[in-house]
């Protein structure tokens, strides 16, 4: 102990996130899983676009202990949301760098390669040691969704049912998840996607465009209806005093 005495000593802190590898050596399994995670980040990251309280990232790793850095040994999860931290860059998640704080909702793409880690070594991890309160499996071939909430007695998660049209809430992010059909980067499928209360889904900036220049052609087909409508009346209005001819007011007679 006789170097706590001693004014020279310094204690090397724990290393940080510019010291720490950050890319874990695994691409994504297919360009659907890959196109899957940007979605799934791009909605919530628009949906979040005035808030700087959140953090959405995917195929990040995530540290939580100096041992598991030093052997490291664990991927970062495809898609995670933090709440009530700050908004910045990152190049990964390091849990005593960030007050402890760890992801509220981690969802996982699953493959051939990654589902039997995805069920064991990753769901006690995210239980165990991180905490964390959802925790999503979804298939990007299958469809297939599965939703999971954290067992604080047991710090094991437990199976939440879906709604009756597939559907589950996240109560953490007060959204919910669902698969719907439709075109991501030119690629038509069944995606997983973030929903509001009102079950609509949070549209990436590609779909806010393509509203937004739907709401542009029916304001100008409605600018043209009212025009053709006014030339009408016009034209009748002429044939009407053409026929009868004007009253001393200007009316036809």
């Amino acid at each position: 102990m006789a170097f706590q005495s001693d004014p020279s000593f310094v204690p090397t802190p724990p290393p940080g996130e510019d010291e720490l590898p950050y890319d874990d050596g695994e691409p994504m399994e297919s360009q659907r899983h890959r196109r899957q995670m940007e979605l799934l980040i791009e909605a919530l990251e628009l949906h979040w676009k005035d808030r700087e309280d959140v953090y959405v990232s995917g195929n990040m790793a995530i540290y939580f202990s100096e041992l598991q850095a030093k052997k490291n040994d664990f991927r970062g999860p495809d898609v995670f949301v933090v709440l009530d931290t700050v908004r910045r860059e990152r190049k990964s998640w390091v849990v005593w760098q960030e007050d402890g704080r760890t992801p509220d909702v981690v969802i996982e793409l699953l493959s051939e390669t990654t589902e039997k880690v995805d069920r064991t070594d990753k769901m006690r991890v995210y239980a165990k040691l991180l905490h964390v309160p959802e925790y999503y499996l979804f298939d990007p071939f299958t469809g297939v969704l599965e939703a999971y909430a954290l067992d604080n007695a047991t710090m094991s998660y437990m199976p939440v049912a879906p709604g009756a049209n597939g559907d589950v809430a996240s109560p953490r992010l007060h959204l919910g998840l669902g698969v719907r059909r439709g075109t991501y980067r030119n690629l038509d499928v069944d995606w997983l996607r973030w929903l509001d209360a009102a079950g609509r889904v949070l549209p990436t900036g590609e779909e806010q465009a393509r509203a937004a220049e739907e709401q542009v052609r029916a304001a100008e087909e409605r600018a043209r209806a009212a025009q053709d409508e006014a030339k009408l009346l016009a034209a009748r209005l002429a044939e009407v005093e053409q026929r009868f001819g004007k009253l001393p007011g200007g009316e036809p007679r």
